[in-house]
């Protein structure tokens, strides 16, 4: 995998766990019970997707600039976006990317759950 670096980095974000599903082969990354994104190993067991949630509209947006963004694997075309592991997408824009679906499901929690979460 080209982006060794992002197990440390999604880990680093205040209130993240994760958790691997063996039956899917993925490591997850999760905001209280909620998954924001997910690192999906192929049959060999090397990363191969990278997986993270999007605006619809945004989503669409960087599907049609880069090849290497498709839509979501086993999850919801709209909402959901895969990026190959191997690919082309540049460092700080899937940080960036990943930092946006850490905050749209931050979003979508309780405030109660977001200062637990927080540690406020």
């Amino acid at each position: 995998m080209r982006y060794q670096w992002i197990d440390e980095y999604l880990k680093s974000m205040k209130g993240v766990s994760s958790d691997y599903k063996e039956e899917w082969n993925w490591t997850r990354y999760l905001l209280g019970d909620k998954m924001f994104a997910a690192v999906c190993k192929d049959d060999q067991g090397r990363d191969s997707l990278i997986t993270l949630k999007l605006e619809p509209v945004e989503g669409q947006f960087l599907r049609q600039q880069y090849e290497d963004i498709i839509p979501g694997y086993y999850m919801n075309k709209v909402h959901w976006n895969s990026i190959k592991a191997d690919g082309n997408v540049p460092d700080d824009l899937l940080k960036d990317l990943l930092e946006k679906s850490y905050r749209l499901v931050l979003a979508g929690l309780t405030k109660k759950k977001q200062s637990e979460l927080l540690g406020e």
